[in-house]
């Protein structure tokens, strides 16, 4: 039950707001959750991993947060609703479950899971407790290209949307990985991990509810020093009446100005738009691209004002019981996906 005793006002927020707390920084997208909780009015108030150089670096950026001795005061302290972690991929659904079974809601980075096996015992908690878990799957939720997508889409700019392409290419900086990025047991593979994000956005583009991987595979193309990398990774999946393919790599080259050259194609029946979400290379400055084509222009559009409700919706959820940020649903059917075709995928190259 929601403690409304906590609510407290908040001069960035326009509803009451909730108290939360992150447990697990092992990866930087913990700094992107924590913002976009911050930015629509929650209160960071406590925090606990068992890194010293992770915890030296998050403290400095959040010091109004207290280092927590332990995770279980975390999970003990009822004015706290919402825990956030970037835990090592492998222990993101055991957190999440502890969290539920103590009364709390939970977002994780992706991946929020890294076996099937996880996912089903999630799914157990979750219904048995009635908490939120939901997955920051940022590619969508924390780009306003995506979001500006979201609603030319529903608003029926391109007429039914029937293929997606999503591509996801990573820069590698292997010399600044810690040690679980070369472990699959940890990370879960790379269509477990990345291409979890393709796969909420194939969900949510085209509204299918039921899909299937019509071919996977996975590959060490050039790490063979580090056999458990798998360094690309492309699938197919088909759904009702619509279909998907996306690749994701670690090859993006050093000379591009960002991380990754992400792409989202949108093919419709009257039209198509492709998000250039970091990048627009050797194009226009920035980053939040958006063209769109139909049958009557050919159009730029410039995202860089559009609205990223996620943090806002999720708050709102958290305190009325709703689902307005994501469907719990299709928050697991997007991960199912993705580990189903980790699963099924053909294993090329170097990997051991």
């Amino acid at each position: 039950m929601f403690d409304e005793s906590h609510l407290r006002s908040n001069h960035m927020a326009t509803q009451p707001t909730i108290r939360f707390a992150a447990i697990g920084l092992n990866h930087f997208h913990i700094y992107g959750q924590t913002n976009l909780l911050l930015r629509a009015g929650a209160e960071l108030v406590k925090f606990y991993a068992p890194e010293p150089d992770l915890v030296a670096l998050y403290a400095k950026d959040y010091p109004q947060a207290q280092l927590a001795s332990s995770e279980a005061e975390i999970l003990e302290d009822e004015s706290i609703h919402l825990v956030i972690s970037a835990a090592i991929p492998s222990e993101r659904a055991p957190l999440g479950i502890r969290a539920m079974q103590h009364g709390k809601d939970y977002m994780s980075d992706k991946p929020g899971f890294t076996t099937l096996e996880q996912m089903a015992e999630v799914r157990r908690v979750q219904k048995e407790t009635g908490r939120i878990y939901s997955i920051d799957y940022s590619e969508r939720l924390e780009t306003k290209a995506s979001t500006k997508a979201a609603e030319l889409v529903q608003s029926g700019a391109i007429g039914r949307v029937i293929q997606m392409v999503g591509l996801g290419p990573h820069r590698p900086r292997l010399h600044q990985r810690p040690p679980w990025f070369f472990k699959r047991e940890k990370y879960g593979g790379i269509l477990c991990d990345i291409a979890s994000h393709q796969m909420d956005q194939f969900l949510f583009y085209t509204g299918t509810k039921q899909a299937e991987i019509v071919h996977a595979q996975v590959a060490n193309y050039a790490h063979p020093e580090h056999p458990e990398l798998e360094d690309f990774g492309d699938l197919v999946v088909r759904g009702e009446g619509c279909t998907g393919y996306i690749r994701v790599d670690w090859f993006t080259p050093d000379g591009l100005a960002t991380w990754g050259d992400g792409r989202t194609i949108l093919l419709g029946t009257e039209g198509y738009i492709e998000l250039r979400k970091y990048i627009d290379i050797a194009g226009r400055p920035g980053t939040n691209h958006l063209f769109l084509v139909d049958k009557e222009k050919t159009e730029y559009i410039d995202c860089s004002d559009a609205d990223l409700p996620y943090g806002r919706n999720l708050i709102h959820d958290i305190i009325h019981r709703t689902e307005t940020a994501m469907p719990q649903e299709h928050c697991f059917y997007a991960s199912e996906l993705a580990l189903k075709a980790q699963q099924l995928a053909t294993r090329l190259g170097n990997l051991a």
